[in-house]
């Protein structure tokens, strides 16, 4: 067994510089993290400034692009050979997806974003603390965790799925290039991105370590009284980075595979705990008020930048922030989400990664949002939205300690939260082998483990030269380049699907043909008839 992960498992370009650029920014961030701070906030200003049209486009396309795919003709075809059999349940399949997908991070800002829009109301569309302000702080919170990130991830997900089992590439996203450049995707072209899509990789889930570092932290401080400091942050990372660098050296269907499982088993049993307990009415109401109104905005929702008056720190904390993160993860996600795909349809993934997701999210924030927003109007807990003003990632424990068995929750929801990321980064370590090894689907354990240690470096850096504003910049800045790459990817994939359909289409044809010309009209049959006689 040694020998053939030896054999599947390449060192080249990809690893070496997508290695040593990863290093170098652990080291520019370790030394000098004043310096980094300040070139990554004046970066991100002019992202922010001079780009946010342009995410908001593109997030569009790619929900159009995969909405099309997963209604049309194309909805039907495979991802993989005829005989191909899904290799997990759909519990485990969904778990898995889920969990890589937004797991930690809804339990994050799923009670945490409706509270900051209700305080600070997105484009001065109601008054601070009105009940206006708390319908458009849910509507706002299911436009970023519904359906634009889930279809980011699809985008990517099914063009790997599809190149990767139905075409027999490699399981890299510059294979999916070759409809556009031909062989050059073997060469520098290639390459290059391949290694961006490493770098996507790395920065988006050290994003989502850094995350962990926050809100457990915040979490211990709340439940037990213990400090919030950075020092804190980090240790709380590195017992991360031990448990996720432990379940790195098994396979997928023992170590992730279990993690996830165990993880969608107590959420649902938290959410449907607050959802009895909580204000049942309220946050019934709330989701489905917040679903109309999500629905009959979404257009406007999807485009709007106030033109003439852009407000950009309000984008780039929020809307810019999410569609530049999702698109960072995207290579992470849907390279993951197409590794345990194979034999789904492509009707059959999109509803699993955009439809089910997104109703899963709207239930939660709505149960918890729900819940939260009626507290802070209610006066019942006047602080809480002052709370998460200051700090969003105490919020949720904050909530917690005005409902029974307060101790109790928090720890459980602690323990959620720590392997909802240990699970999660687990995942992205499969994913960082198998695109800076030559699309090895085995990398062999010291890679991961490399690239392990790489996540929790960069997490780090991150942390300590801004907390949690750090963690957005470099989500905007690393999903900016990727951008036009998954824009790229439409366009051969679709190149790709009418190619096929195009030649199944004359197959069908010829074989028709064929069919009726063998087969004798009537009067040759009666020709024939007489002659045999």
């Amino acid at each position: 067994m040694r020998t053939s992960r030896r054999k599947q498992t390449t060192i080249g370009a990809v690893f070496v510089v997508s290695v040593m650029v990863s290093a170098l920014i652990v080291l520019w961030g370790g030394v000098a993290p004043t310096n980094f701070s300040v070139v990554t906030t004046r970066l991100f200003d002019y992202v922010v400034s001079h780009l946010s049209w342009f995410f908001l486009l593109a997030a569009n396309l790619f929900l159009v692009f995969v909405v099309y795919l997963g209604m049309s003709r194309y909805g039907r075809i495979k991802l993989g050979k005829k005989n191909d059999r899904p290799d997990f349940g759909r519990l485990s399949w969904f778990a898995m997806m889920f969990q890589a997908g937004m797991g930690p991070s809804i339990i994050f800002w799923g009670l945490a974003e409706p509270l900051s829009h209700y305080v600070n109301v997105p484009f001065g569309l109601a008054g601070p603390g009105s009940e206006e302000a708390a319908g458009v702080a849910v509507q706002y919170s299911f436009f970023h965790w519904a359906l634009h990130p889930w279809a980011i991830y699809a985008t990517a997900g099914l063009a790997v799925a599809y190149f990767t089992h139905r075409k027999g590439e490699k399981a890299l996203l510059s294979t999916i290039f070759r409809p556009l450049i031909g062989d050059r995707v073997d060469g520098p072209v290639g390459k290059t991105i391949d290694i961006l899509a490493v770098l996507a990789v790395v920065f988006g889930i050290a994003v989502a370590l850094g995350q962990a570092g926050l809100q457990i932290t915040a979490g211990l401080g709340q439940t037990f009284g213990l400090p919030t400091v950075v020092l804190v942050q980090l240790v709380v990372l590195g017992l991360t980075t031990a448990a996720f660098m432990v379940s790195a050296t098994t396979r997928i269907e023992h170590g992730i595979k279990w993690l996830a499982n165990i993880s969608m088993l107590i959420a649902p049993l938290l959410l449907v705990f607050y959802f009895v307990v909580g204000p049942t009415i309220t946050q019934l109401n709330v989701f489905t008020e917040g679903v109309g109104n999500y629905l009959s905005n979404l257009v406007p929702m999807s485009f709007r930048l106030d033109a003439f008056s852009p407000n950009t720190e309000w984008l780039g904390s929020w809307t810019v922030f999410y569609w530049s993160w999702w698109i960072a993860w995207a290579p992470y996600v849907g390279m993951f989400m197409a590794r345990i795909s194979r034999g789904r349809s492509i009707r059959e993934f999109v509803v699993a990664t955009v439809v089910v997701p997104s109703v899963v999210s709207m239930i939660w924030i709505a149960v918890f949002g729900g819940a939260a927003l009626q507290l802070a109007r209610g006066g019942q807990a006047s602080d809480i939205a002052k709370t998460v003003e200051q700090s969003p990632a105490a919020g949720m424990f904050v909530f917690i300690q005005e409902y029974p068995l307060p101790i109790l929750l928090s720890i459980i929801t602690l323990v959620v939260l720590w392997v909802f990321f240990v699970a999660g980064a687990d995942a992205g370590t499969v994913v960082l082998g198998e695109l800076s090894t030559g699309g090895s689907p085995n990398p062999t354990t010291w890679v991961r483990l490399l690239w392990g240690l790489l996540l929790a470096g960069v997490a780090a850096v991150l942390l300590v030269s801004g907390g949690l504003g750090a963690l957005q910049k470099a989500s905007v800045l690393i999903g900016t380049p990727f951008v036009i790459i998954l824009v790229a990817i439409c366009v051969a994939f679709s190149k790709t699907l009418a190619k096929e359909n195009g030649s199944h289409s004359e197959e069908s044809s010829s074989l028709s043909e064929e069919h009726s010309c063998s087969r004798p009209t009537e009067s040759e049959g009666r020709v024939r008839e007489a002659l045999e006689r």
